[in-house]
């Protein structure tokens, strides 16, 4: 993702985002974190008369950002979850759902991860039972994978439905980015993606397709992005809310 934002208004501890919406009927207000806003202006209105609204909602505004602030600290208070024990009461939020991981010992030449609707089983052979890095460097790469799979049918689906060409999938695993795309068209994707909702996915494959026609955030961008998925906000707050929560997994 280009880094630049268009950030039109500053509110004392928060800053505003401006975003001229052709879909939206009404002025709408998003406090998206404990410190940034989106302020989704109709084309038809004008950005005094949206400001103007944006000011009337100020303590309502500045509510939210104190109940961000609030799970903040508790994310922060809370830290890491516990490492996998590997004893078969691990759960993964294999794209959002909680997921079993087993792991089995199994006579068999290399570890293989077969993943079914109910479970993520993990074969290996028994003296790997007593290396829980290599049996998490097993279990990254087979996410990695099944994160490439997902992302490269995304990416078909939706790079005809633009009509756009790309580079890639780069399946990695960027620390503070879900996604980026290069102005060769080569696109690279957190694997950590596998673990959301899967429209959450989609949301980040089309937010980096719309890049091969807008390399920035301008106006443009944040249009092209609403007219191919029309309530991507909602699917961009959830990895505000929820995104850092991912990194505690499998974090060696």
């Amino acid at each position: 993702m280009n880094p630049n934002h268009q950030l039109d208004l500053l509110f004392d501890s928060y800053q505003v985002r401006e975003r001229i919406s052709t879909k939206s009927r009404s002025i709408r207000v998003e406090v998206v974190s404990s410190s940034e806003v989106v302020l989704v202006i109709p084309r038809f209105v004008s950005r005094q008369v949206a400001r103007d609204f944006l000011r009337s909602r100020e303590d309502w505004v500045r509510q939210k950002i104190a109940e961000w602030k609030l799970r903040d600290a508790r994310d922060a208070q809370a830290g890491p979850s516990p490492q996998l024990r590997w004893d078969g009461s691990d759960l993964l939020p294999l794209r959002d759902k909680p997921t079993a991981l087993k792991v089995i010992a199994a006579q068999v030449r290399a570890p293989m991860l077969r993943i079914e609707a109910e479970a993520l089983s993990l074969f290996c052979p028994p003296n790997f039972l007593s290396h829980p890095a290599k049996l998490e460097k097993l279990l990254r790469e087979a996410l990695r994978k099944e994160a490439y799979t997902d992302a490269l049918r995304l990416m078909n689906e939706e790079a005809a439905r633009l009509g756009v060409s790309f580079e890639g999938p780069r399946i990695a695993d960027q620390k503070t980015l879900w996604g980026s795309c290069a102005p060769s068209g080569l696109i690279s994707l957190s694997w950590r993606l596998v673990l959301t909702p899967p429209l959450v996915f989609r949301y980040v494959v089309i937010h980096e397709l719309c890049h091969r026609v807008h390399l920035d955030h301008s106006e443009r961008f944040w249009a092209l992005v609403e007219r191919q998925m029309p309530d991507f906000e909602r699917h961009r707050r959830w990895l505000r809310e929820h995104g850092q929560r991912l990194h505690w997994y499998l974090n060696r």
